[in-house]
């Protein structure tokens, strides 16, 4: 049975799952409708996404304070199930059957690892000042290398996922027992560079597109965590090896579910639209650019000039 705190984790990271779903959205049509970063930063839907991401970054942090990392990370796969039908809905087009497959699938595969990993108290272990610097740093080269790699969206969004999830790990750092302190507040620079840095490079990924990227950071993210949890902070399986099995499976029905939600979708062009008329030129009536049309049309008549007589120094010229 599980206890409050965890209980409380999962709620808190249920809400935030949504904060994140509907920031991803925003971004991904912002990104959509800009051409540079500088353009982005011009309009004002990618700010309430900055406050939507800002406002499920916190409401995770308080999870981490409540549950340990194997149990909240994997729930931030909850932000693609619902970001993809909120998606679709916005961009008024139907949900494929592939991704309400998906979505079956994600939610079966984080039930098996809430089963497995609900230890049922709050953690009571975090990173030490060393292992903070040596993850921090570890982050970084993996991170720059990904960002230099030139593979484009699916490159920024695994380096999205790696700098969200230490932040997130960092974060767990701040919110259980922090006294005052100069390594306290490192951690506190590291959280804010890491958690911005997994922003701008997301916003990088979604330009090309929504369902990939998202996917690829939305599978990084918690496994990134999990590895330091499991390998630094000593946490585990609930069960024994049959705990070990169930969350294992668990783990590959949610990849396969997200692998689902992320194939791209077709897209309604504007010329299927109904009572929309079509922009594009047919083979049959094919459309002349606009200088032909307006010397096919003709040049608007002049008016008739007339002759003008004119004296000059006593001589009459017509002018």
């Amino acid at each position: 049975m599980l206890s409050s705190p965890v209980v409380l984790a999962l709620a808190l990271s249920l809400v935030s799952a949504f904060c994140y779903a509907a920031a991803a959205v925003v971004q991904e049509r912002t990104a959509a409708g800009t051409a540079d970063l500088r353009g982005t930063l011009a309009r004002g839907s990618w700010w309430g996404a900055v406050g939507l991401n800002a406002s499920g970054a916190l409401l995770h942090v308080v999870a981490l304070r409540y549950g340990p990392l194997t149990l909240v990370q994997p729930l931030g796969a909850l932000t693609l199930v619902v970001a993809v039908p909120l998606g679709a809905l916005v961009a008024r087009r139907r949900t494929s059957g592939a991704q309400w497959r998906g979505m079956a699938l994600t939610l079966v595969g984080l039930t098996a690892l809430l089963v497995a990993t609900a230890a049922g108290s709050a953690p009571d272990d975090t990173l030490g000042t060393g292992e903070v610097l040596g993850v921090a740093l570890v982050a970084f080269v993996v991170i720059a290398v990904l960002v230099r790699s030139g593979l484009g969206g699916l490159a920024f969004a695994a380096a999205s996922g790696i700098a969200s999830g230490v932040g997130s790990t960092l974060a767990q750092k701040l919110a259980v027992g922090a006294t005052p302190s100069w390594s306290v507040a490192v951690v506190a620079v590291l959280t804010v560079a890491f958690a911005s840095g997994g922003l701008l490079l997301s916003q990088k990924a979604y330009r090309s597109g929504l369902g990939g990227p998202l996917a690829l950071l939305t599978l990084v993210n918690p496994v990134t965590a999990s590895v330091i949890g499991i390998g630094l902070l000593g946490e585990g399986f609930q069960y024994g090896t049959a705990g070990t099995l169930i969350a294992l499976a668990g783990a590959v029905a949610a990849a396969r579910g997200v692998v689902l939600l992320s194939r791209p979708q077709p897209h309604q062009s504007h010329q299927d639209r109904p009572g929309r008329r079509a922009s594009a030129p047919t083979p049959d009536q094919p459309r002349l650019p606009r200088p032909a049309r307006l010397l096919r049309a003709g040049l608007p008549s002049a008016p008739r000039v007339r002759p003008v007589t004119v004296e000059l120094t006593g001589t009459s010229r017509t002018v």
